[in-house]
C-alpha cells in the first residue's frame, strides 16, 4: 500500500500565516466568483471569521480596517468589485509604504554629560523676564548641572566654578550665577525643604494628629 504524503513545503505559500491556510483558500475561492454581490458577501463573511480568530482585538477602532487590507493582500489585490466599508480599496503600493524618517535630535556634544534636559531648562530660562523668579530658576539649573556632572563622573571632583562657567557658555553669557553663590548649599537647602514637606505630608495623611485653630494638638477620632 502506498500513501501520497503532502508536505507544507509542497503547498502554496501562505501570504499571512497567522490566518492559516483555510482563510487563504476561502479568499482564493472568492476570487473565482463572478457575481459581484456574492463575492462582496463572501469577503465580508471571511472578514468576520478572521475577526473571530482574534477576539481580543475586536474593540480596536482600526482593527477591522486592518483585516480588510490583509484580505486584499492575501488575494494579491485581485478582488474586482469588492469594496471595504470605508470605501477605500487597498492598493499594492500601500502595503510597502515606508514611514517618514524621524530626525535625530540635535545636542551639544561638548556638554553631553549634562543631558538634553539642561538645554531645555536653559532655553526656558532665557525666555523668562529678568527678575527674582528667573534668578531662582537659574540657581535650580546650576544645582541640576552639578548633580548631573557628579552622576556622569563620580570619581572626579567638580567645583562650582566649572558649573558656573559651563552655564555661561551654554547660555552664551546670558545666564550667570553670582561668584559668592554656593551650589552645594543650594542643593542641601532644596533637599531639606523636600524632606520637610514629605514628613509633614506623612503626618497629615496618617490621621493621627493635627493642629486646631488654637494651635493645640488634638486627635482625630476613629
Amino acid at each position: 500500500m502506498s500513501l501520497d504524503m503532502e508536505y507544507n513545503s509542497q503547498r502554496e505559500k501562505l501570504i499571512i500565516p497567522e490566518y492559516g491556510r483555510n482563510i487563504q483558500k476561502l479568499i482564493n475561492y472568492a476570487k473565482t466568483i463572478e457575481n459581484p454581490a456574492e463575492k462582496q458577501q463572501l469577503i465580508e463573511e471571511i472578514v468576520d471569521l478572521m475577526q473571530q480568530m482574534n477576539p481580543q482585538s475586536r474593540n480596536l477602532d482600526d482593527y477591522r480596517e486592518k483585516l480588510w487590507k490583509h484580505v486584499f493582500r492575501i488575494a494579491d489585490y485581485e478582488l474586482d468589485g469588492v469594496v471595504p466599508p470605508s470605501g477605500d480599496v487597498p492598493k499594492p503600493e500601500e502595503a510597502y509604504k515606508r514611514p517618514d524618517p524621524v530626525e535625530y535630535p540635535e545636542s551639544t556634544a561638548k556638554f553631553r554629560h549634562y543631558g538634553s534636559n539642561v538645554q531645555r531648562l536653559i532655553k526656558k530660562a532665557l525666555e523668562m523676564p529678568e527678575g527674582p523668579k528667573r534668578d531662582g530658576f537659574v540657581r535650580v539649573i546650576g544645582s541640576y548641572m552639578k548633580l548631573a556632572y557628579r552622576t556622569w563622573n563620580k570619581e572626579h571632583y567638580v567645583s562650582d566654578e566649572i558649573i558656573k562657567n559651563d552655564l555661561a557658555t551654554l547660555s552664551k553669557g546670558k545666564l550667570r550665577l553670582d561668584e559668592d553663590t554656593s551650589i552645594d548649599q543650594l542643593t542641601d537647602s532644596n533637599r531639606r525643604r523636600s524632606s520637610s514637606s514629605s514628613s509633614s505630608g506623612r503626618r497629615s495623611s496618617n490621621g493621627k494628629s493635627y493642629r486646631g485653630k488654637g494651635g493645640g494638638r488634638s486627635r482625630r477620632k476613629g
